[in-house]
């Protein structure tokens, strides 16, 4: 059974008082922005965790053993919330651009395969093209959120995000402030095929014969929603180990020297520090991600039809 594509849905009622594409697009930035938003409130702890791991392996044996370091030594909003203010721009950038974006996709793989709909894997390979615009939004300000969490082990003091950004900008010029970006989309564009096509491969599954997508419910979107995080996470977590590296360390060597060097010097274990805390997380905070986007989306275009 195909899976009806996500620009269609939530508004059946397109047939007799369709929405200009321009509106379209405009529902699937603000949508993607909640969406954004509900996936850093719930993730952002594990998220520092999983960074610290990924950077100061020698540090930090376990995730439990970071978790509590961090929670004694810094607390709560400096340690396990630091940088959140710039989590949450690059999340609302990256994922009102992504969700914008994709619905842009889909639309060029319908057209592309004489279609009006979209499965699982054409959706994934939506999401493998929307991921290249989004990886210029994200770029910035997860690297500033990164050097943020990892104030501490680098022995930079406490020091605020616009003034970190301000001194990138001075010492390195905007470049600077795009570190890792080759890292990002390759981590980023292969994710999200995997990432939109399990999502939506979980739904169509969870779908009754003949059902529609915003007959789900929130429990079975928040699985199809966690589900999709974890195909992102296992498929490209040796490319975000790589970002991180680089970020933080403001390294200009190129992401495939980094990473053979974690590989000689680490192993490929290297390459999978902090997956731990990144799939604890990703379930709760991606299904999060998608109830916010899924039932924002909804609501705004049911406004708009009524």
């Amino acid at each position: 059974m195909e899976n009806e594509s996500t620009v269609d849905r939530g508004h059946h009622r397109d047939e007799k008082q369709p929405l200009n594409p321009a509106i379209h697009g405009a529902i699937d930035l603000l949508a993607g922005s909640a969406g954004g938003t509900a996936n850093v409130l719930v993730g952002q702890p594990l998220d520092t965790i999983k960074v610290k791991m990924q950077t100061f392996p020698h540090l930090y044996k376990n995730t439990m053993i970071c978790f509590k370091q961090t929670l004694l030594k810094e607390g709560v909003r400096k340690g396990l919330y630091a940088g959140t203010l710039p989590a949450l721009l690059a999340n609302v950038a990256e994922n009102s651009v992504l969700f914008c974006a994709y619905g842009f996709c889909q639309k060029i793989v319908q057209f592309a395969t004489k279609k009006d709909s979209c499965n699982a894997l054409e959706n994934a390979t939506a999401g493998f093209l929307a991921a290249f615009f989004s990886s210029f939004t994200l770029c910035p300000t997860e690297l500033i959120k990164c050097k943020l969490q990892a104030l501490r082990e680098t022995g930079k003091g406490s020091i605020g995000a616009f003034e970190l950004t301000r001194n990138i900008l001075k010492s390195e010029g905007i470049p600077g402030l795009f570190r890792g970006l080759t890292s990002t989309m390759a981590r980023e564009m292969p994710g999200y095929f995997f990432f939109f096509g399990g999502y939506e491969y979980t739904k169509s599954a969870m779908i009754k014969y003949g059902g529609q997508s915003e007959e789900l419910g929130l429990m079975k979107t928040t699985i199809a929603g966690g589900i999709g995080g974890i195909c992102l996470w296992t498929s490209i977590f040796p490319f975000d180990v790589v970002k991180s590296r680089i970020q933080i360390q403001s390294s200009q060597e190129s992401m495939n020297k980094v990473l053979l060097t974690i590989l000689r010097q680490e192993g490929i274990k290297g390459l999978y520090n902090g997956l731990t805390p990144t799939l604890l997380r990703t379930f709760p905070s991606t299904g999060a991600l998608f109830v916010a986007y899924e039932y924002s989306k909804l609501y705004m275009t049911k406004a708009l039809l009524d």
